[in-house]
């Protein structure tokens, strides 16, 4: 499917690291790993506010036998050295520790979150507001602060992130009244419970949230059941957007009918629609070290959102090489898209998303390619 607008509005090279929070902390020559996975909002202003997720990696991760992961403490950051013959550094974005009786990795990079104002078409850059970038300042964000995702609820913005840490892989809750200067609330939901995404309007007297909890064991379907065991899109509600109880009812739940479900996790801010809640996920189908990743959409019913009203098993967005042919030269993925913001534009939906794990791709989606059949 083609589009009116399809662009990479925000990439490495549009980051000034001199301005970085990590700028005069690590005496080691950095580098903009991926600027991607953009939260998405409309400004006061008109204007769109991106909130850019800055992967800052060193320039040199292995040196004397031992790869180097940057960490965050008590104001400080530090370099960690691992010897070489301990880890799994397969893929690019972390490594892997051998041995012990679970999964235990570090980050190439530290990730920041970086407001970069877009104008109200998400055509051009406005301003970068580097004076209002998130960095880690909690213990449980030793590893940094990644893939924002914010809605506007009574007319305050709440924003959520994953903080990293040795402690947790928590999900974070930020506030604001005017999406400018924002205020850490502190952790929401716990221990790798990744892309919450809070709906834009109360159902009921309640906020309301999709949810992903990770694990390591799934129980099987029936042979015959519609559904396919692995991670799915569960939902939670809250009194106050602080305290969460998850939903007795399922969410959105990967599909036999397709491989490219098989992993699968939230993407944009459900937003109201006239027919029902739009959200928009990603799914991914093995391949590779990372899967392809691929956007696609669900209409949840008003009243009760865990009742899907339509949805489609063919991709609203796939990956574009086209659009990251520039920036070959710093390519480390492929077959990556992950939808991470919507606002509502008139006659078209305005999709941010990270293209590659690498930049930030905005595209206008005409509402006819989204309807209820």
């Amino acid at each position: 499917m083609t589009f009116p607008l399809d662009h990479l509005v925000f990439t490495p090279h549009d980051v000034d690291l001199s301005r970085s929070p990590l700028a005069g902390h690590i005496d080691e020559e950095t580098y903009v790993l991926g600027a991607f996975n953009p939260g998405m909002t409309r400004l006061p202003n008109g204007n769109l506010l991106m909130m850019v997720r800055v992967a800052e990696a060193l320039r040199t991760p292995i040196r004397d036998g031992h790869v180097r992961a940057i960490r965050w403490d008590d104001g400080r950051y530090h370099l960690d050295n691992w010897p070489l013959q301990l880890v799994d550094t397969a893929d690019p974005r972390k490594f892997m520790m051998r041995g012990g009786g679970w999964k235990v990795m570090a980050l190439t990079s530290l990730s920041w979150l970086l407001p970069v104002e877009l104008d109200a078409a998400g055509r051009r850059v406005e301003a970068v507001h580097y004076d209002q970038a998130i960095a880690p300042r909690a213990s449980y964000q030793n590893y940094g602060v990644e893939d924002a995702r914010i809605s506007r609820v009574d007319g305050r913005y709440l924003m959520t992130t994953c903080s990293v840490s040795p402690e947790r892989h928590s999900t974070t809750l930020y506030t604001s009244d005017d999406a400018r200067h924002w205020q850490l609330e502190g952790i929401v939901l716990d221990h790798q419970n990744k892309d919450m995404l809070i709906f834009e309007g109360r159902i009921g007297d309640k906020f309301w949230a999709q949810t992903r909890p990770l694990g390591d064991l799934y129980f099987a379907y029936p042979p015959d059941s519609e559904w396919r065991a692995g991670p799915s899109i569960n939902l939670a509600s809250s009194p106050d957007a602080l305290h969460w109880k998850p939903s007795d009812h399922p969410g959105i739940r990967p599909h036999a009918a397709t491989v490219a479900t098989a992993r699968m996790g939230g993407g944009a801010q459900p937003v109201p629609t006239d027919d029902g809640w739009l959200t928009l996920w990603h799914g991914v189908e093995p391949s590779g070290v990372v899967g392809i990743y691929r956007t696609y959409w669900t209409l949840l019913d008003r009243d009760e959102p865990w009742r899907t009203i339509a949805t489609d098993h063919q991709p609203l967005l796939e990956p574009n090489p086209a659009l990251t042919e520039p920036l070959k030269d710093l390519m480390y993925l492929d077959d990556v898209v992950f939808t991470t913001g919507l606002v509502d534009a008139g006659d078209h939906w305005i999709v941010a998303s990270g293209e590659a794990d690498l930049a930030c791709r905005i595209t206008h989606v005409p509402k006819t390619a989204i309807a209820r059949s």
